[in-house]
Formats: C-alpha cells, structure tokens, sequence
C-alpha cells in the first residue's frame, strides 16, 4: 500500500473551554473507503470542517501526499484536492446538472460561457463512474430524485479531479435501491484512486462499502480497524465508549 492521502498527527480542536478534538491521529488511502462513525458529539463534524478549511484546526500536523500542509479556507482544501459533499448536497434545484456540476468553476470561451465543453466534461464525470440513471445532464435538478441528486453531487467532486473526497451521511433519507446506487457509486469512486472518507451512523451501509472504520468517542479516536476485522458488535462498543482499541473495557 502507497502512503496515504491524508494523514493526521496529534489534531486538537476547542471552542472556547470545551475541547472538541483531542490529539486525532487518522490516515486515508486512495483506493480505500473510509468509515467515520461515533456518536453524536463525538467530533465527526468537527474534524470534517478542519479538513476542509471551513473551521481550521488549533494543533497538529496535516500532511497531503505526504507534504505537510496547512488548510485555513474552503478554497485552499479544494486546491489541494480535497472536496466535501455535505448532507445538503449544495446543489441549487433551479439549475441543471451541468450548471450545477461548473457552478464557480464554469468553463468560458472568448468571455462566454463555453457550454459544449461543460456538457461533454459533465457527461465523462458521469460515465467515469457508470452512471446509467440520469437520461440527460441538462435535466433541472429540481426533476431528480435524491440518490441521482447525490450522484450529481458526487461526480461533481470527479469533475474537480479531487484525490479526497468526504461524504456526509451520503445514504441520509434514501430508499432501498437508491442507497444501493450511491454505494455502487462510492465503490467505484474509491476504484478510481480516489480516497474517500464517509461519515455515517448506518453500520449496514458502512460494512457494505467500507474498507476501514475509525471511530470517534468524545473528541478521541478510539480505534482504526479494517472493516474485515471486525464487526458490528465491536464497533458500536467502541462507539458507546465500552471498549478501546487496545482492550481497556469500561
């Protein structure tokens, strides 16, 4: 296995007298899923934000392909390759996919939009990770439904040719056979070379696409296992807080 894509060193977080991350040491890997899991409070979000520039971190080393980097905006963590599909998915319904997919990144052509371009590079980001439910990428985004909502999402993180990509509670509000599209889509994102990192509360999605979990518990990762090693059972016990990775029950 190459070194990792992101890897993490002793990250701390505090908002005035609660101290939120602990020391959070954490690798990702390209070709690999991630898991983030831990309960409410855990500091699941608050690690995402650090990562993606949104709410810098206080202490610790960040390295990126392994140079040490330090991520203070949105726009310095995209620059790097790190791109971030929250659970709104921020995507605006009054426009199509491919607006949608370009929207602050629109490709122009003697000072016009160049929409030709657009469509045909929102059409490969699609076909890269066989995406077959979306009839036409000039569909409104008002029109779809929410797993090829969060497709659109997903493949706009391709289009920015991101190396890390985080998903927040990417199968949130979906049905059966859409969960099981954006789990194909995951997949196959990670198949790509692409790392991925998904934040999710549903163990079951989780073992069905993940090849790592890490789990959070109060601000400390109490353990990174690889997903074959493990089960269900002792992650929700590292979760609640009754077990640590080295054995220490509570």
């Amino acid at each position: 296995m190459e070194g990792p894509v992101i890897e993490l060193a002793g990250v701390k977080k505090s908002f005035g007298p609660v101290d939120v991350l602990k020391g959070i040491d954490l690798k990702a890997y390209a070709g690999r899923v991630l898991a983030l899991v831990g309960d409410n409070g855990a500091g699941k979000s608050t690690l995402i934000k650090g990562l993606s520039g949104v709410q810098p971190f206080d202490e610790g080393v960040v390295k990126f392909d392994g140079q040490e980097v330090n991520i203070t905006t949105p726009r310095g963590a995209s620059a790097l390759g790190i791109e971030v599909v929250y659970q709104d998915l921020a995507l605006c319904e009054n426009l199509d996919i491919v607006q949608n997919m370009f929207l602050g990144h629109e490709e122009m052509l003697t000072g016009t939009l160049h929409e030709a371009e657009m469509e045909l590079l929102a059409t490969k980001a699609l076909q890269s990770l066989s995406v077959r439910t979306v009839k036409s990428v000039r569909q409104k985004v008002s029109s779809l439904s929410g797993g090829q909502r969060q497709t659109v999402a997903i493949a706009r993180s391709v289009l920015r040719e991101a190396k890390l990509v985080i998903l927040d509670e990417p199968t949130a509000a979906l049905g059966v056979a859409q969960t099981e599209q954006v789990l194909n889509l995951v997949r196959r994102l990670a198949d790509n070379g692409v790392a991925v990192i998904i934040i999710s509360h549903n163990l079951s999605d989780v073992f069905k696409v993940c090849d790592d979990i890490a789990v959070l518990y109060l601000g400390r990762l109490v353990a990174q296992v690889k997903t074959s090693e493990t089960n269900s059972t002792e992650v929700i016990s590292y979760i609640t807080g009754a077990k640590t990775q080295e054995g220490e029950g509570k």
